[in-house]
């Protein structure tokens, strides 16, 4: 946005999508703003802008209006939000805060504070309401096709997913000729088209998915992205483990035009950590010499790519964590099972995806079934043959447990 657009925003008026306030309001009052703008088609709060439309500007320096807004959105909004704001001076000295607001919002409902119970708001005109039961469950049904790999990563841009992985991608996997220059509205365009990227008003984001995928620096973005792999020195947690390391990167690999591997993704620097902390015993067998591994390659790449592909990336602060012990190998993953799907369900081959985005791209690379059974078929029958054991498959509160037996 522009001096111009946000004069002929002003000059306007208020709308359906587009509320004036001034920067001393209550956050109470703010947050149900924001929330009704959510729950409709988004849209912008100016702040330092009269009832009437004239310009009074920030009172507040404006870091400490930033500052303010972000703690508003985050303390009185369920789910909390990071919204695009801007800065612009208007005229005669008067500075106005812009709180843009995306009007693909995931996760409807949004809720607000009141007292002891949260309180879904939505935008008539230029009021802002409770919503009725009907209007809730509508929101609801809306957020149905929205998932969080699909919010842009706040202070992203197209420019920090590694172009390299994104061509290989286009030109190898999908076999895509002519591609458009890294810096043209077409290439990203073409990201927004594959939601790796989404536009909000003049702005273009990379999506949580699209930094999973293919991230330059997916840890910086999107911290809870990689997976925590310890080697313990017995059977038991203990703080004096042999190998511990914090692994990192874009979820696919690299290749490059005669096949060969450049930079690996984040799966196989996973399996070498396991093959690096465990041991391989050799015997004959016929006369040939045969390598055994303590578990098998197959079960283990389908375990860390389920890890990786299905965990709830809603929660931040924890990675997905790899634990060797001397008996036993555990991959968790943050979060439960998604919506109806059981541990039994698991085992039969039940289809389930709360990542659809991932899954579908890791199907391109050849990490994941076209039919989703990767347990079933590969995992099950691989450690049976191996030791004659089956998975564990442990869900609890906030994680899910995959564990297989040395």
């Amino acid at each position: 946005m522009n001096r111009t657009d946000l004069l002929q925003m002003v000059a306007a008026g208020e709308n359906s999508r587009i509320e004036f306030k001034r920067d001393d309001v209550q956050p109470a009052k703010l947050a149900a703003r924001i929330a009704g703008l959510l729950n409709l088609d988004g849209g912008h709060v100016l702040l330092g802008v009269e009832d009437d439309g004239s310009l009074s500007g920030l009172t507040r320096p404006p870091k400490d209006a930033e500052v303010w807004v972000m703690q508003v959105a985050r303390d009185h909004l369920q789910p909390s939000v990071i919204p695009v704001w801007e800065v612009l001076d208007a005229q005669a000295g008067a500075v106005i805060g812009v709180i843009a607001l995306p009007s693909n919002a995931p996760d409807k409902p949004y809720k607000v504070r009141q007292g002891s119970t949260w309180v879904t708001k939505v935008r008539v005109g230029t009021t802002t309401r409770d919503a009725t039961r009907e209007e809730e469950q509508r929101l609801y049904q809306q957020s149905g096709g929205f998932h969080y790999g699909l919010k842009p990563v706040a202070g992203s841009s197209p420019r920090d997913l590694d172009h390299r992985r994104l061509r290989d991608y286009f030109s190898r996997i999908r076999g895509d000729q002519g591609l458009p220059a890294t810096d043209s509205p077409e290439w990203r365009q073409l990201l927004c088209n594959l939601e790796l990227a989404v536009e909000l008003g003049d702005a273009v984001f990379a999506t949580v998915d699209g930094m999973l995928l293919f991230g330059a620096n997916a840890r910086r973005f999107v911290p809870q992205s990689g997976v925590r792999a310890v080697r313990f020195g017995g059977r038991e947690p203990d703080y004096a483990s042999r190998a511990d390391e914090d692994i990192k990167g874009a979820l696919v690999p690299l290749v490059a035009a005669d096949g060969s591997v450049v930079e690996t993704g984040i799966v196989e620097r996973v399996i070498d950590f396991v093959h690096r902390a465990t041991d391989v015993q050799a015997s004959l067998v016929g006369g040939r010499r045969v390598q055994r591994r303590d578990y098998p390659d197959q079960a283990l790449r389908e375990i860390i790519v389920n890890a990786l592909v299905h965990r709830d990336y809603s929660i931040s602060g924890t990675d997905v964590l790899l634990s060797i012990f001397d008996d036993r190998l555990e991959i968790q993953s943050p979060g439960r099972l998604p919506n109806s799907v059981s541990v039994d369900g698991i085992r039969s081959g039940a289809r389930y995806a709360r990542n659809q985005l991932l899954v579908s791209f890791m199907r391109d690379y050849g990490y994941v079934e076209a039919l989703g059974m990767g347990i079933r078929r590969k995992a099950i029958p691989s450690m049976a043959e191996h030791n004659g054991t089956e998975p564990d498959f442990i869900e609890e509160e906030h994680r899910f447990t995959v564990r297989l037996r040395k």
